[in-house]
């Protein structure tokens, strides 16, 4: 009798562990499914990064274009309003080593740079928790193109030039979705254009989504450089870069038709060298286009 309830009470605790156990497993899966997804629909808006990273195994192709002023002294009927020329051409590959993190390759038509850019999602949004996401990004850019003068590159490190970033978003709603990212630009003095301006700059970026139709949205972005660590007192005129465009989702890829004053297309260009401005005739057509192809192994289906 005593082996009986033994048994039984072996039997009955055994159970009961399997239930929480169960139970466990059930709440980290519902834990997962908290996450907010697609707080934007690709990890660039206009100018800016959002705080989206490639899925695991997943390789997009990047192509971005700038044209040239569509109004002021070199824009007008006399360039087909910047159709005529090419001012930045981008071409790069992210990769998702895992659905955190992403790496990055690129190459702009501007100085001939190449860049090598690090993502890294650290903090998901939560539909009842955090309340925001946090993205860490960063991006080296190298100066290829021979040197204006004999002096302008004493060594290689003069061409090199860093940025890093905090990417803070929120999705309000399934239509509207807005970031805040505080910036750092570090430049070697070679590469500072205009006496007094200071080598490294902060940068503040705001941006938005608000999506209009189910595959289309608009997106806007505007950085603060001016008015924070850069005198206002330079001989060049610079601007804060802002751009504004039309995103549409297209099954793997997503597509942006846009306007902006900046001629250049990765932070690690358009942060210092923005000197046009939407008031003077200096907003550009541009657009971009991404191709996103899945190199892990298919999902299997066997019911």
């Amino acid at each position: 009798m005593k082996k009986i309830l033994l048994f039984l009470f072996i039997m009955i605790y055994g159970f009961v562990g399997a239930q929480d156990v169960d139970s466990i497993m059930a709440n980290i899966s519902e834990q997962k499914d908290y996450k907010t997804q697609a707080t934007f629909k690709s990890p660039r808006l206009v100018l800016l990064q959002t705080n989206e990273t490639q899925k695991a195994k997943n390789l997009a192709f990047w192509v971005g274009h700038r044209f040239g002023d569509i109004g002021g002294e070199f824009g007008s009927s006399h360039t087909l309003y910047g159709l005529d020329f090419a001012t930045d051409l981008y071409l790069g590959f992210d990769y998702g080593i895992t659905d955190e993190l992403t790496v990055g390759i690129g190459r702009s038509k501007f100085n001939e740079s190449y860049s090598a850019l690090v993502k890294y999602r650290l903090l998901w949004q939560e539909e009842e928790g955090l309340p925001f996401s946090v993205t860490l990004f960063g991006q080296s850019s190298w100066i290829t193109r021979e040197p204006f003068s004999n002096n302008e590159f004493q060594d290689e490190g003069d061409r090199i030039n860093h940025f890093f970033q905090v990417i803070i978003a929120r999705k309000f709603t399934p239509g509207i979705s807005f970031l805040l990212s505080p910036g750092y630009f570090l430049r070697p003095e070679a590469q500072v254009q205009d006496v007094g301006d200071e080598q490294n700059l902060f940068v503040l970026g705001i941006g938005g989504r608000f999506k209009i139709l189910k595959r289309v949205s608009i997106i806007t972005d505007y950085t603060f450089v001016n008015g924070l660590s850069r005198p206002d007192d330079l001989q060049t005129d610079y601007h804060n870069p802002f751009g504004v465009g039309v995103e549409i989702e297209t099954g793997g890829h997503v597509f942006s038709l846009n306007f902006q004053n900046s001629r250049y297309i990765t932070a690690n260009n358009f942060i210092p060298n923005t000197t046009k401005s939407w008031s003077d005739g200096g907003v550009r057509f541009g657009f971009a286009i991404s191709r996103n192809f899945n190199l892990g192994p298919k999902e299997r289906n066997d019911y």
